[in-house]
């Protein structure tokens, strides 16, 4: 029969080896800088992966770094370049646009004389008709000077009237040469009121231009001022001699 004795030690051998015994591990000691320096290598290799994997999901998507900062570089070629043409674009349109003006102003000159002669033309012609038609050397008529040809035009350039007109004179045994001066009556509307402004006027400075000397024919020619803002209404002209009013012709505008 067994003892108490050699039952404990059984039981003490049935836990140590049999299925309730505990469980042991064997594992191989690793320095920890291998470790380390494991862990250092997963993780590089690991970054190298996610880099070449972005690289080439852009190189598929079309987003390739090299080749976007080719591209961009060219762009920026091409509109240095662009800028370059159009600075001589701007340049050379410039200069036309100078010509053009230079160009208008000229022909705007042109097109004012060639006005200007063909009024002086037509009345050459007018008085040349006039001439024409005298019978030189006749006499006929009554002795005196008249009126012919009364004209009033605005001058553009002066702002007032010009008035052209010729004078003839047919001349006496007493009085072969006339002498005598132009008077205006020039009737405005000024503000809606008419006012009346006699040329020349009273100590006018030059005067002397109205003065007439008329063997047979005289042409004369000047210019009317006018206020400023003023509608001409009328012009009366009249040859004075010695203050007495030998002719008179009057337009209304």
């Amino acid at each position: 029969m067994a003892t108490p004795g050699a039952s404990l030690r059984f039981r003490r051998l049935r836990q140590r080896f049999g299925i309730s015994a505990p469980k042991v591990a064997v594992r191989t000691h690793v320095a920890w800088y291998w470790r380390a320096l494991a862990v250092v290598v997963v993780l590089s290799v690991s970054l190298a992966s996610a880099a070449w994997i972005y690289d080439a999901g852009r190189r598929i998507a079309g987003f390739d770094s090299q080749s976007s900062a080719q591209a961009l570089a060219d762009l920026r070629a091409r509109v240095a370049e662009l800028d370059a043409e159009l600075s001589v674009v701007r340049g050379v349109a410039s200069a036309a646009d100078s010509n053009l003006k230079i160009e208008r102003v000229a022909q705007q000159q042109l097109a004012q004389q060639v006005r200007l002669l063909e009024t002086e033309n037509a009345a050459l012609k007018q008085d040349l008709a006039f001439f024409e038609g005298l019978v030189p050397g006749s006499g006929s008529g009554e002795p005196g000077v008249r009126i012919n040809r009364f004209r009033i035009e605005p001058d553009l350039q002066t702002g007032g009237y010009r008035y052209r007109m010729l004078l003839v004179h047919n001349a006496s045994r007493q009085q072969r040469e006339f002498r005598g001066d132009l008077q205006f009556v020039v009737k405005v509307q000024q503000g809606g009121k008419d006012a009346m402004i006699s040329l020349p006027s009273e100590g006018e400075a030059n005067a002397q231009r109205y003065r007439l000397e008329v063997r047979n024919f005289h042409r004369a020619e000047g210019i009317l001022p006018v206020p400023p803002g003023a509608i001409l209404k009328s012009v009366e002209v009249r040859v004075l001699q010695d203050g007495v009013v030998r002719t008179r012709q009057t337009i209304n505008l």
